[in-house]
Parts: structure tokens; C-alpha cells; sequence
């Protein structure tokens, strides 16, 4: 293999150039909108700054190790900025938590909402901590190919009882309920539903623990503009606003793609860092397999979408953290509407994100950008009219954090807009509006989720969310190693 093509500019498939461009693989990267970036899209506005995906970075030697295999280091392109704490959690009767790895002041919040969990939560770090090792650091980095590597995985996942949900490990060690919560909510940033995601995914508090949480001064928009700088540094091409309407195939291989403008070009190996259903149903449409492999997939669960609100404020507000959660009365039961359900609740839980008390750089001086994530029921479970319900759903979100934090919110909002699951699905192609893919339960992991390498298309690959391990910045970034190891074994 001497050329290659990676369809799509999110963070997963522009990791992917870069290990391939960096292994001497001449890589044309294809991306359908004005700018890369995927989920980590962003919108300028009144001059704040909105990052339209992720919302800060653990594990950050991951995205160190893109720089290190050409000899050359993040910060070259990249300045990370620490986040403390991590998260602020607070609930409707006034009770807030922080978690940090300050393990003092983390000992100290436990003491406070949950004194009698402190030796649960001993315990639960325990667990974290081999989850840890064995899910992400081994089993996450792996591939995936055959039925027999699913065998051998299957000691360590019966070890770290894989085939409980994280909430259930969560409550077999601590006792509070909001304590339960402070635990268990990590999964809903991938898509996952804590009630049912692999007790695995425990591994994402010993992720922030161990490497830190980390923003990117500028936006996370400023990492995918680093690692955009850092591939073509190393010889790489970026094809924009071109949308790939075709892999052509010969066969059982893939032989080039051609795009929207008509333009055509020849490939030894193609990746895929869009949509699942959007690759196999429409771009390899014409293939004998892809309609049958994209009719297969749509059986399988996805993850819920999300409702998000955008808007710049006047006025510095260094009392809100840069991460919170701002949790509803209920827990088990809104999570029961947005997967299981299907409703639109009237009550929720809100992701609050508040990037200016880390960054002012990026709202004008004396003023404040947030976001606010809020999880709802995709498109298949909730045929709303996003059109006439949005606004709805805005006021509500802007008059709860108003109400909680920011009492005169609306006289203070400069501009503000949101982002609905019908905006997910025409503008990411995303099946259902889902906003994270495949759901991340255990029956759709390793094996049993779509494979690195396509198994009937001999030189197509995937890369991203929608593949092996999953979603998020850290399973995209390993998902890049191991479909990049792939594609270069098979050039040996």
C-alpha cells in the first residue's frame, strides 16, 4: 500500500493520517463540510467561540504519541490548559460535589455528601483501576478480527465482570444514591446509558484520574487545527467541502472514491471516519455487500442524541466551573425515557459546559461562551418536529441554569443558537441523529461492533466511533492505532 484515502476529517480518522503519513503512506484526507473536525466542529459567533463536540481531553499522551512517531511533540501545534476540578455535580436540593484528583479534597467531598461510603469507594477504585489496565489499556488498543480474539478476551472480562453495568458495580460498593450518580454518569458523555454501558467503562474515572483533564486554549476546534497542521507537515492532503458520494470496488477490494465536485482518484487501501449506515448505505451502495452490511447494522442500538444550547453572556462568572453537571430529580427513570422510552421529558439533566473561567479567549473581554448538553431520545424513538419543539426545549435549559445559577440569564444572553438531532443527522450524515453512533453496550463491543477491517471488502477499513472500542476523544485516538496497525500490516 503506497496511497490511501480516510473519508471524513473527525479526530479518529485525521489520527488515522497521521500515523499512516507518518509511516510513509502518501493519505488524502476527504471531508464533506467547510471545515474538519466531525463532531469537533465550531461556529464563530459575535466573537464567542462555540466547539460543537467534545468538551475537554483526557488521556492527552495519546494525542501526544501522533507527534512522537515523526519525532516532533503536541506542543508544537497544541496548548493544553488544565481543568480543576474536573466536574462540579450539583442537584435540584442544593448539594454539590466536586471531582478532581486531588485525592485529600476528593475524600473530603465523599465525607460530606456520603460519609459512610468512604471504604466503597476504596473499593470502587480498585475496580476502576483494573478496569483500567485491562479494558483501555490492553483489550481497548487490540483489535478485534475473528471470533477467536473474542475467546481470548473473555478471562479478563469475566474477571472484571464485564457483563455488569457500570451502575450495578457502582452500587455493590457505595451506598448514596447521589454518590451512585457522581460515579456513573461518565458513560452518558459516549452515549452510553449507565444502567446498562459494561461495568468496564468504570475505566473513565481512573482516565481522569491518572492523565488529567485537559482543555485546549482557543477551543478543542485548536486540536483538530493542530492535528490538520501536524498532517500536512508531514506531506498529507486535505480535501474540504467535497463530500465523497462513492467507493468504487472491484471485486472483494476497493478501488478509489469519487466526490460530489466529480472529482475521482485511485486508492491502494480506504478508511471510513463517517457514519456507519451513511458509509455502507450510500457510499458503498454499489458494492454487492455494502446494502446488506448497512440493512444488518440499522437492527443494532444506538445511542441517544442530544439537545445542545449555545450562547454568550455579558459578565466573568469564575463561581461556575468549567464542567458541571447539573442533575434533575430523577436519575434511573429520565435515563429509562431518553433509551428505553422514547419521550421528551420535563425534567432533564444538563451537561454544562463553561470554557471562559479556564480560557477568556474565548468570548470578547468580559464575557462568558457556555454550552449546554442535554441527552434526549434519537430520532428513531423520538419523531418530534425539532423545528417547532427546539425553541421549546431552549427556554426550558437557559430557565434552569438560570434558575440554579445565573438569575438574570436571559437579560444577559448576546447571542445564542442550538443544535438539535435533526441538525445531527443533515449535517453528519448521523443515523437516527444519534450523536455518538453504535451504543456502547457489551454486545456491540470488540468483535461483536463493526471490525477495523471490513471482513468481505479485503482493503476498506474503519476508523472512529463506530468501530472498535467506541466513542469518545481516547476511543476514536485507539480506534487510529488500531486500524492504522492494520492497514500497515497489510502493506508488509
Amino acid at each position: 500500500m503506497t496511497r490511501a484515502c480516510v473519508i471524513g476529517a473527525g479526530i479518529g480518522g485525521l489520527a488515522l493520517a497521521i500515523r499512516l503519513q507518518a509511516a510513509g503512506v502518501a493519505t488524502t484526507v476527504i471531508e464533506a463540510r467547510d471545515k474538519p473536525g466531525g463532531r469537533a466542529y465550531f461556529w464563530e459567533r459575535d466573537g464567542f467561540t462555540f466547539d460543537a463536540g467534545p468538551t475537554v481531553i483526557t488521556d492527552p499522551g495519546a494525542l501526544e504519541e501522533l507527534w512522537q512517531l515523526s519525532g516532533h511533540a503536541l506542543a508544537d501545534d497544541v496548548k493544553l490548559m488544565p481543568v480543576r476540578p474536573f466536574w462540579q455535580l450539583s442537584w435540584p436540593d442544593g448539594t454539590s460535589f466536586e471531582i478532581s484528583n486531588d485525592e485529600a479534597a476528593l475524600r473530603r467531598e465523599i465525607d460530606k455528601i456520603a460519609p459512610d461510603d468512604l471504604a466503597g469507594y476504596e473499593e470502587f477504585l480498585r475496580y476502576a483501576t483494573g478496569a483500567y489496565r485491562e479494558g483501555y489499556l490492553r483489550l481497548a488498543s487490540q483489535p478485534f478480527p475473528d471470533f477467536v480474539s473474542i475467546i481470548r478476551a473473555a478471562p479478563a472480562l469475566a474477571r472484571w465482570q464485564a457483563w455488569r453495568s457500570l451502575f450495578a458495580i457502582v452500587a455493590s460498593h457505595v451506598k448514596s444514591e447521589k454518590l451512585r450518580e457522581a460515579l456513573s454518569f461518565q458513560t452518558l458523555l459516549i452515549g452510553g446509558n449507565p444502567l446498562t454501558a459494561s461495568a468496564l467503562y468504570a475505566a473513565m474515572h481512573k482516565l481522569e484520574k491518572d492523565g488529567g483533564v485537559w482543555w485546549t486554549q482557543g477551543g478543542i476546534n485548536r486540536l483538530v487545527a493542530g492535528m490538520v497542521r501536524h498532517f500536512e507537515r508531514l506531506g498529507g492532503t486535505l480535501r474540504l467541502h467535497d463530500p465523497v458520494c462513492r467507493i468504487e470496488a472491484l471485486g472483494n477490494r476497493v478501488t478509489g472514491v469519487e466526490t460530489q465536485s466529480g472529482w475521482h482518484e485511485r486508492f491502494d487501501a480506504v478508511a471510513s471516519n463517517a457514519d456507519l449506515i451513511h458509509t455502507y448505505r450510500k457510499l458503498l451502495g454499489g458494492t454487492v455487500s455494502g446494502p446488506a452490511t448497512a440493512a444488518r447494522l440499522s437492527r443494532k442500538r444506538f445511542s441517544p442524541s442530544l439537545f445542545v444550547v449555545h450562547f454568550g453572556i455579558e459578565g466573568s462568572w469564575p463561581g461556575v466551573p468549567h464542567q458541571m453537571i447539573l442533575f434533575g430529580p430523577r436519575y434511573r427513570g429520565l435515563l429509562d425515557d431518553i433509551f428505553d422510552h422514547g419521550v421528551l421529558p420535563q425534567d432533564m439533566l444538563i451537561q454544562l459546559h463553561h470554557p471562559t473561567v479556564t480560557d477568556p479567549s474565548v468570548a470578547p473581554e468580559g464575557k462568558s461562551t457556555f454550552t449546554a448538553l442535554v441527552p434526549v431520545a434519537h430520532l428513531g424513538k423520538l419523531p418530534i418536529d425539532w423545528e417547532q419543539f427546539g425553541p421549546m426545549l431552549e427556554k426550558r435549559i437557559l430557565d434552569e441554569v438560570g434558575r440554579r445559577l445565573i438569575p438574570d440569564i436571559h437579560d444577559r444572553i448576546l447571542t445564542k443558537f442550538h443544535y438539535a438531532p435533526r441538525d445531527f443527522a443533515l449535517d453528519l450524515d448521523a443515523h437516527l441523529g444519534s450523536a455518538f453512533g453504535l451504543e456502547p453496550i457489551l454486545s456491540q463491543s470488540g468483535w461483536l461492533r463493526p471490525h477495523n477491517r471490513d471482513p468481505k471488502l479485503a482493503n476498506f477499513y474503519l476508523v472512529g466511533a463506530g468501530t472498535h472500542p467506541g466513542a469518545g476523544i481516547p476511543g476514536v485516538l485507539a480506534s487510529a492505532k488500531v486500524t492504522a496497525r492494520l492497514m500497515l500490516d497489510e502493506r508488509r
